[in-house]
């Protein structure tokens, strides 16, 4: 059966793989219908840009994929709570749902006062202790 924590795990996957790129650990992907239509994690040090955060690369591939750049009916699965940047791109994009593994209390969207489009239901949790360990343990190691 298809349910958040499946999609959640698949997006736990693409964190791992920045991890192993020495990324930041977020992960995401796009579902449309059941179907995984995009996926990425973090690339700002591999491609060297500040903007290559998993959200935005997800949404870039979902747009090529469906050939257009609305993402109504599409739901974004991430494992931290999308940064102000990513949540504007999110709003442009009117996607239809959004789920969050870890909150990100100092530099999430939500702790801003900032929404999504009108129409996009968020949903918080999903997987979080499995989200957020990723993250506590790649930053415990920088130090």
């Amino acid at each position: 059966m298809f349910t958040d924590e499946y999609f959640m795990k698949l997006a736990l996957q693409e964190a791992v793989a920045a991890l192993e790129k020495d990324e930041v650990p977020v992960g995401c992907i796009i579902v449309s219908n059941n179907r995984v239509i995009a996926r990425s994690h973090n690339l700002t040090e591999t491609l060297n840009d500040v903007t290559a955060h998993a959200e935005i690369q997800s949404i870039t591939s979902a747009a090529g994929y469906l050939g257009g750049k609305y993402l109504i009916d599409c739901t974004l699965y991430v494992t931290l709570e999308p940064c102000v940047m990513c949540c504007g791109a999110l709003n442009w994009a009117q996607i239809s749902r959004v789920v969050i593994g870890a909150r990100d209390e100092k530099r999430g969207f939500i702790n801003k006062n900032l929404s999504l489009h009108p129409k996009t239901e968020v949903v918080t949790g999903i997987l979080e202790n499995e989200s957020s360990q990723l993250l506590l343990d790649f930053f415990k190691s920088k130090r």
